[in-house]
């Protein structure tokens, strides 16, 4: 083994998330919640944040494909209410119940978003939402 490659730390394949319902939906809530930090970082700096996709398109003058960018609208999971902020926790555009009757948390200030965004993404990641993921992923596939 070379040098460069014994230096690496290497480890055996992970399995795909495929067979594991939760920790896809988990996957998505994280990628979705880093795009409500970033939205927020950018609220808070008065700049606006804007997503893209990817599309084909045909050139109209070479007649060949090409992938192009365009905007993708997104909605911000935070709002204010009677000087407050609030943001909520969102899976399929519906907010999640966090307890018995409440889907928002109160942030308080402007400034307090990213903070309050960064500890979601902790309880996530800590595994304290698997519960109301696994009914949410129940929910909908009894819908299908």
């Amino acid at each position: 083994m070379s040098k460069l490659l014994s230096s690496l730390k290497l480890s055996a394949r992970p399995e795909k998330t495929r067979n594991d319902p939760i920790l896809r939906k988990k996957e998505k809530l994280l990628a979705k919640l880093n795009q409500q930090l970033a939205m927020a970082k950018s609220y808070i700096a008065g700049e606006t944040y804007t997503v893209y996709k990817e599309k084909w398109q045909k050139n109209a003058e070479t007649g060949q494909q090409e992938k192009i960018q365009i905007p993708k609208k997104v909605s911000p999971w935070f709002y204010k209410r009677n000087n407050q902020y609030f943001f909520e926790v969102r899976y399929g555009n519906k907010p999640l119940e966090l307890s018995k009757g409440n889907h928002a948390i109160e942030v308080g200030e402007q400034e307090n978003l990213v903070q309050t965004i960064e500890t979601v993404i902790e309880v996530v990641v800590a595994g304290e939402l698997d519960p109301l993921l696994d009914k949410v992923v129940s929910h909908l596939s009894k819908n299908k």
